[in-house]
């Protein structure tokens, strides 16, 4: 069994990328070094001792916060199971999900039925099951000084990027020339902050492309 930190768990429906609209259970755990600027989850960058709560506080508190609670895999499915939850996509998410071995949560949860999906930045090694869907945000040049891995991009089923202006598409132009192919996996463009002009660029990217648009839905809709 392995051991995650979980700073939230919720029911909800996925916002962005290609899994947009679908009704999920967000798990998301503690812990990034990668330090992203314009981060909306900066509380979960930093796993402290002293802030284990049990799992009711987590899932019950009405604001971010560091606090987190522990648990296994077979506990968290049990868990899904007490709080009443319906859907049947699970996204594993942080802080970086892929600092933990995500391999026993991921198997777990397909083989009792459920689809899975993984939001990472595409720096640390990324280690699920095999039918996982692996969404990649190449977090390029950030505080934190990991460089993005090629094999996260070649195991990615949707690389999403987060852009403000044409550097950002030249960043990512510069790594995707490095997979080997982009055969089967979307690529989505997704305006930093809703900004005017960085709508504007992801949009007129998107069509000279043939790439596909991301909106965080959810903010636009005011929904976790």
């Amino acid at each position: 069994m392995s051991t995650l930190n979980i700073n939230e768990m919720f029911e909800t429906i996925q916002g962005e990328g290609a899994h947009t609209g679908v009704p999920s259970i967000f798990v998301r755990l503690q812990g990034c070094p990668v330090g992203c600027p314009w981060c909306d989850t900066k509380h979960t960058w930093e796993i402290k001792p002293d802030l284990s709560v049990t799992p009711e506080a987590v899932i019950t508190k009405g604001q971010e916060s560091e606090t987190y609670f522990i648990s296994n895999e077979s506990d968290l499915l049990t868990q899904f199971g007490h709080e009443g939850y319906v859907a049947k996509h699970v996204v594993i998410t942080g802080g970086e999900p892929c600092m933990y071995d995500l391999r026993p949560l991921t198997t777990l949860l397909h083989d009792k039925g459920y689809t899975t999906q993984i939001e990472t930045s595409g720096t640390f090694e990324i280690l699920c099951d095999e039918r996982t869907y692996v969404t990649v945000s190449p977090k390029i040049n950030m505080k934190g000084g990991y460089d993005v891995l090629i094999s996260a991009l070649e195991r990615a089923n949707e690389i999403k990027h987060p852009i403000a202006m044409q550097k950002h598409i030249d960043e990512l132009d510069a790594l995707l020339a490095n997979v080997s192919s982009l055969k089967g996996k979307q690529v989505c463009l997704q305006p930093i902050s809703q900004q005017k002009r960085a709508t504007e660029l992801a949009v007129r990217t998107c069509i000279e492309r043939n790439w596909r648009l991301s909106l965080q839905t959810h903010k636009y809709i005011g929904i976790e």
